[in-house]
């Protein structure tokens, strides 16, 4: 069976400007030695007032200029492209220049749309993004890539693979709808060495473009992979500045560990509370379609290093605990256990929102209480009618920070949850609850978030780690 290599390169792998264009060009050309590679891509960087920011910041930030009555301006996201075409050789410069052109010209009537309306939602607010950023990039990373000697082609959006339902902003991949429109990829994958495509960005059956959440165009890849698992042996590969380490080197700068690998378990965890490793929603997709493959991250400066995850992983070597990170801005909902149920229910099927974890119940007047953990504060502040429609006298409690320890093998742990909680203890920190699950090998920890709590929870737990014996 040919090997299909679903290859994501986020916006820190592009650079600013494009600044690291040719590191992926090498990386591509080392992936298409012996496999077939679709190449998914995010918006780009640029540099604006001195600060790196996203050009989908950019055109949001035009957005709300728009709805303020503000004429909106893509003068940065075309200076930014300017740069990056410098990149196309003669050949192929003149198409790239048209493309560009174009797909400027159907962002900038969405926002003259939005500036009209004096609204930048729905079709005119993923109709901006889209066109402005991740379809335009796939488009001009083949055409860097054809100046390259890559023989290569960019999907078109009237051809795209990946179709999702009717929530315009936070959609959802349908993976049935999709099958049926692989085919024009399909013929591209065939017919050429590399496929580029735009992350982050879907449609609907009636051609409405749409948009996942941020960090989106990991669910993307994992959506191709999906497609595609059948018809080839197909991984899938992210390029990153690093492969994983045992806490964000951002608040840990010492004693790091390298994690060689990760259970689609632990990796969708880690995901969910915090580490920047993919997107977990990416991974609950595979999940719930069935589907076994192999993911890497790999760090795109050494790509000699590489995380693995797997569904299920060969013996396990190393310390059981592999990771600690934690979330800020969380949210801790309380509702009699009646009335949980249909809650869930609701959040999985109508909101098709999982970003959240039980905690374990609690008893009072006679009553049980059940707790949800959100992990995103304000999701719940803008839900809070919809969540109160389950139980009027539900309460919420914001300002939540949590801080977890990630290993399916914690249990091999001696006196993890003592020393854990004695060590944030020592740093003069107050726990405010603690979840401890042997059949989820999980440990969570809320605290109160204000001033640096997390970071100096996180720190105290990695340095103990290293200090506790395991079976």
């Amino acid at each position: 069976m040919t090997r299909l290599i679903v290859a994501k390169f986020g916006g820190s792998a592009i650079g600013p400007n494009g600044e690291t264009i040719p590191k992926i060009i090498q990386r591509i050309s080392d992936l298409k030695t012996g496999a077939k590679v679709i190449a998914v891509f995010s918006a780009p960087l640029t540099i604006h007032n001195e600060i790196k920011r996203s050009l989908t910041d950019i055109v949001l930030e035009q957005g709300r200029n728009a709805e303020n009555g503000i004429t909106p301006s893509l003068d940065i996201v075309k200076s930014t492209y300017q740069k990056i075409l410098e990149m196309v050789d003669d050949k192929n410069r003149e198409k790239c220049k048209k493309t560009i052109d174009s797909h400027l010209e159907k962002a900038q009537k969405a926002l003259d749309e939005a500036l009209k309306n004096k609204e930048f939602a729905d079709k005119t607010r993923s109709q901006a993004l889209a066109f402005s950023g991740e379809i335009l990039m796939s488009h001009v990373m083949n055409h860097i890539l054809k100046s390259n000697g890559i023989t290569s082609e960019a999907v078109e959006f009237e051809n795209w693979p990946i179709i999702t339902d009717n929530n315009i902003e936070f959609t959802n991949f349908l993976i049935a709808e999709s099958r049926e429109k692989i085919g024009k990829i399909s013929e591209l994958v065939e017919k050429n060495e590399v496929v580029t495509i735009g992350g982050f960005i879907g449609k609907t059956v009636n051609s409405i473009p749409t948009t996942y959440e941020r960090g989106g165009s990991d669910r993307t890849a994992a959506d191709l992979g999906i497609l595609f698992h059948k018809k080839y042996e197909t991984s899938i590969d992210f390029e990153k500045d690093s492969a994983v380490v045992s806490a964000d080197p951002k608040i840990v700068d010492s004693e790091l560990r390298e994690v060689i690998q990760l259970s689609y378990n632990e990796a969708r965890l880690a995901g969910m509370f915090g580490m920047k490793i993919l997107d977990p929603i990416a991974i609950k997709e595979i999940v719930e379609n069935g589907v076994d493959m192999p993911i890497t991250i790999t760090n795109m400066k050494n790509p000699g290093k590489i995380t693995t995850i797997k569904r299920s992983l060969e013996e396990q070597k190393g310390h059981p605990i592999k990771i600690v990170t934690g979330k800020e801005n969380c949210a801790i909902f309380r509702i009699e256990t009646s009335c949980i149920q249909k809650l869930l229910t609701s959040l999985e099927k109508d909101k098709h929102y999982s970003e959240f974890v039980i905690l374990s119940p609690f008893t009072k007047d006679g009553l049980e209480f059940s707790r949800i953990l959100f992990l995103d504060g304000e999701y719940v502040k803008r839900n809070e009618k919809y969540l109160l429609a389950f139980d009027s006298l539900a309460t919420m409690t914001y300002n939540r920070g949590v801080i977890t320890l990630i290993g399916d093998e914690m249990w091999r742990v001696q006196q993890v949850v003592s020393r854990t909680s004695a060590k944030i203890g020592e740093s003069g920190l107050n726990i405010l609850n603690m979840d401890a699950q042997e059949e989820t090998s999980r440990i969570i920890i809320v605290v109160e978030d204000s001033d640096n709590n997390i970071t100096k929870a996180i720190k105290a737990i990695h340095q103990e780690i290293s200090k506790i014996n395991f079976i």
